[in-house]
């Protein structure tokens, strides 16, 4: 209800105030108000019940105890549905005196009964009183426990003095007093000592004693190792980088110290800080000593960029990494030492590096390229027994990578040298890889060093060769790593493989784009050659993906997809071929030599797939298999159609050697596709599709060169084809289904759908054509294009009659075909007035005389021979078809013939109706209801 307060109110404020302000302060106020009215009914509904139960309670008064079994309340206790009733009231015992909290020894007294009483508790309690199970008492009258209201909690500020309370009078109190005093005493002298001068000592005096102080924290750590060992490493860990960052200073700010002792003390800071790792098996300050170690040359450098000793100085550093990796498993340590490595090398390389350091700089990136190669196989080594290594893609993966990169950069990205340092990479993996093929433990070690072999001799075939011989290398060799895998059981390979399949498809683009020369040899050129190995590639992963991979998931993925890379490089090499080296022959030109071409394409690749699909063994490759087939179909009957918009004579020459491919490898295909109904249906639908689009275009394309026959003759020997196939479907529907009579009927049907548009196309067009019949004369009715009509009409009754037809479509035949003569009986007149009366057939026919005289005459007669024969034959609804008939002509008299009352025509049209309906009157009267017997003599008779 307040829903619809606000509603009306928003409307008012809206009206009042001429703006959206209004209406939401009228939709607040209606709403209060619908709340108000609400709260008023509750409240008034509420003081009812109070007062129908109040009355009783005055009334109530004792009476002599009757003992009566005591029953839980019902419905029927209640004081609404009886407000006289006897009520027990429990009379409690009191407490003998002088014995507070004991039990009296008296039996209790006997509740009351008195009549007329109602209990003074609540209604919701007395309504929902229950009695105890168990119990032989009064049922006890159950009440709501009250909610209790949770005391507010204390405030932020009570809290805080709270724990600052805790804090002075709880633990070790005098320590922490005595740190708070000694901090301000510190701080005071401080400030004392400032402002007096006390603390002016030289730079070199105060290092010394910070240094001092960090050597000694060391000591001290070192000390309280065993005892306390976080504490203990983290003061040294702190004194030894307070260490490092005094020689820093020393160096760098003040300028105490040159390059040659600044980079020899950091290097004795960083070799103690791993040796006291080892000793203590701490990783931490491992890690410390290690940034340390990398950051000293960066900090003590002098601008000079000597390489030499900056690589020599990460080269020892690193070493130490690997002898702590003989020790150590300390997997951040490997990793931290290779990204400082090769991130410091980098930027080194991006600011100085020039050609001419080509042979001073070449052999550190091998020399730490070999380094952490050898580190993961320690890390392996060293990791504990039992327990599966974990190996670090960063090293694994990230040092060939960036050393690869690096020595591009270093080459210059010549081609053939950079090619030969990845064979000889690849060479190395596969002789380390087999060097530990007996280490069961090593066996991922051993699998990925093996992977990389294949990657960088795969990186060197498109270094060393053309981008199409590339393209074939790759797509061969992912055709092998998916065998690999299958064979192995692993998941690595194979998808590697199907990797290589896109890499493979990349590099042939790229051959195709960046192509200098061409080869003039079809189908021995290098560009169809990859693309045919691209084919081979992907269809030996669809074959092994077929064979071994499961049904579902990505292995379906996998298999589709490299079922359409196939087909699309299939096409892409011989579209290639045919775009190059198809020339024109004859008369016909390029275009039709082209569509020739792709038709018989086409239609090879459908009988290919057709082939291919009963072999299938997963159901996901046999049905896009088997889809496909009519899917190249259709491609071929819009290469058809294509032929035609270019005028393309299908039946001679190279497109009629192409025609004679397409039929026989599509009734090959439609022989292969008996195991899947659908595709079947489909396939054999496109089938005769193509083949009434292709003689359809053929015969009007020949008979546009043939002088001396006219449109109607043309028209119909185009639509043979389409009455030939509707024959078909309607008296043999075996051949039409053959080579798959198992699915007749679905066929029979489908194709049969195909034929009612096709014919209603070849009505549409016989419709609205003027058809000449030259060389012979035009006659009403038999002329070629009314002929047409007519067999048009006589399949539209048989296509409608047929059992297959859904009977509520049967039903409508006689609608349907009274519609349908209609229409092709105006059509016929207005051809007829337009040869024999010379109106011309264009959109000024509707304004002769003569056509609407014809029309009026033709319709009234049709309204007539209706009308008179369902009077005869006792048929209402054709009789109404008549009447109707006659009355849409008085219609066109009224509304369009009256304009021609200026002459005969328009004259003749008037008297012509008035007569046919007089003679109507006398022969045809209305038949009689069904049910209804009338007899001759009977007045409804005349």
């Amino acid at each position: 209800m307040y829903v619809i307060w606000a509603i009306v109110c928003a409307v008012i404020g809206a009206l009042v105030d001429q703006g959206w302000t209004g209406a939401v302060a009228g939709a607040v106020i209606g709403w209060l108000l619908g709340r108000q009215s609400q709260f008023r009914d509750e409240l008034d509904a509420l003081r009812t019940r109070l007062d129908a139960v109040s009355p009783g309670a005055a009334e109530s008064t004792s009476a002599t105890p009757v003992p009566a079994t005591p029953k839980p309340l019902t419905p029927a206790d209640w004081p609404d549905a009886d407000p006289v009733r006897v009520t027990r009231l429990p009379v409690p015992a009191a407490e003998p005196e002088g014995q507070p909290g004991m039990f009296s020894s008296r039996p209790p007294p006997v509740p009351l009964s008195v009549p007329g009483a109602v209990s003074q508790a609540p209604i919701a309690n007395r309504v929902g009183a229950r009695q105890e199970p168990g119990t032989s008492g009064e049922p006890a009258v159950s009440r709501e426990p009250s909610v209790p209201v949770e005391p507010a909690g204390p405030s932020l500020v009570d809290r805080w003095i709270e724990a600052g309370k805790r804090w002075f009078t709880e633990g070790n109190v005098p320590v922490k007093v005595g740190m708070l005093v000694l901090i301000a005493g510190v701080g005071a002298f401080l400030k004392y000592a400032s402002d007096n001068g006390l603390l002016r000592v030289p730079v070199s005096v105060r290092l010394s004693i910070v240094a001092l102080v960090a050597i000694a924290g060391v000591a001290f750590g070192w000390v309280q190792r065993e005892k306390r060992r976080s504490f203990g490493l983290a003061l040294q860990g702190g004194g030894l980088g307070v260490l490092v960052m005094i020689v820093f200073a020393a160096y760098r700010l003040y300028g105490l110290l040159d390059a040659g002792p600044t980079f020899a003390l950091l290097l004795i800071f960083v070799a103690g800080m791993g040796v006291l790792a080892v000793l203590q098996d701490a990783l931490a300050l491992a890690v410390l000593g290690l940034i340390a170690g990398f950051a000293a040359p960066i900090m003590a450098s002098s601008g000079q960029g000597n390489h030499v000793a900056l690589f020599s100085y990460y080269a020892v550093l690193n070493l130490g990494i690997l002898g702590i990796a003989w020790k150590k498993a300390w997997r951040v340590l490997n990793v931290l030492g290779f990204v400082a490595t090769f991130g410091v090398g980098t930027a080194w390389g991006v600011l100085k590096y020039s050609p001419s350091l080509f042979e001073s700089t070449e052999p550190f990136l091998i020399f730490h390229f070999l380094l952490f190669l050898v580190v993961p196989w320690l890390h392996v080594l060293r990791s504990p027994k039992g327990r599966r290594a974990i190996l670090d893609g960063c090293l694994m993966f990230g040092n060939p990578i960036a050393s690869l990169l690096l020595q591009g950069a270093l080459l210059d990205w010549e081609p053939m040298p950079l090619a030969l340092s990845a064979l000889i990479a690849a060479g190395l993996y596969i002789a380390i890889a087999f060097a530990i093929r007996k280490r069961e433990d090593m066996g991922l070690l051993r699998e990925t060093w093996a992977v990389l072999a294949v990657a960088f001799a795969t990186i060197a075939v498109p270094l060393a060769l053309s981008a199409a011989v590339t393209a074939s290398v790759f797509a061969l060799e992912g055709a092998g790593l998916i065998w690999l895998g299958f064979r192995q059981g692993r998941r690595l390979p194979r998808w590697s493989g199907v990797f290589l399949q896109l890499v493979a498809g990349v590099a042939w683009c790229l051959a195709l784009a960046f192509r200098t020369r061409y080869r003039d040899t079809a189908f021995l050129n290098p560009e169809f050659i990859g693309s045919l190995l691209l084919v081979v590639g992907a269809g030996v992963g669809v074959w092994q993906f077929d064979r071994h991979g499961t049904s579902r998931g990505v292995s379906s993925l996998a298999r589709v997809g490299l079922l359409l890379w196939a087909g699309l490089w299939w096409f892409v090499g011989f579209g290639n071929e045919i775009g190059r080296f198809v020339r024109d022959a004859g008369d016909t030109g390029i275009p039709a030599n082209v569509d020739a071409a792709w038709l018989a394409l086409v239609g090879v690749t459908g009988w290919l797939l057709a082939e291919a699909c009963p072999r299938a063994r997963k159901l996901d490759l046999g049905a896009v298999l088997a889809f496909s087939v009519p899917l190249s179909f259709l491609f071929s009957l819009l290469i058809v159609l294509q032929g035609a918009n270019e005028r393309v004579q299908w039946l001679a020459g190279w497109p009629l050697g192409a025609v004679v491919v397409m039929a026989v490898t599509g009734w090959l295909a439609m022989r292969g596709e008996g195991t899947h109904r659908v595709a079947g249906v489909a396939t054999s639908t496109v089938w005769w599709l193509r083949w009434l689009a292709l003689f359809t275009f053929s015969i009007g394309l020949a008979l546009d060169h043939v002088a001396g026959v006219g449109q109607g003759w043309q028209i119909v020997a185009c639509s043979v084809p389409t009455l030939l196939i509707a024959a078909i479907t309607v008296w043999w529907p075996r051949l039409l289904a053959s080579p798959l009579a198992i699915y007749l009927r679905e066929i029979r049907v489908s194709v049969g759908g195909a034929m009612v548009l096709a014919m209603a196309v070849v009505g549409l067009i016989a419709l609205t054509a003027a058809g000449s019949p030259q060389p012979l004369p035009f006659v009403p009715v038999l002329n070629p294009l009314d002929l047409l009509l007519i067999a048009v009409l006589l399949f539209t009754a048989r296509a409608i009659s047929d059992e297959a037809v859904p009977p509520a479509i049967r039903r409508t035949r006689p609608a349907a075909l009274a519609v349908a003569f209609f229409i092709v009986a105006t059509s016929m007149t207005l051809r007829a007035v337009h040869h024999l009366g010379g109106v011309p057939w264009d959109s000024s026919m509707p304004s002769s005389s003569l056509a609407e005289l014809s029309l009026t005459v033709v319709w009234s007669v049709i309204g007539v021979v209706a009308w008179v024969l369902g009077s005869r034959r006792g048929q209402r609804l054709l009789w109404m078809a008549g009447a109707g008939t006659m009355a849409v002509v008085l219609l066109k008299l009224l509304l369009v013939d009256r304009g021609h009352l200026g002459n005969l025509f328009g004259i003749a049209s008037f008297i012509a109706y008035g007569l046919l309906c007089t003679v109507i009157g006398y022969l045809a009267p209305a038949p009689p209801k069904e049910g209804a017997v009338i007899a001759p003599e009977s007045p409804h008779a005349s």
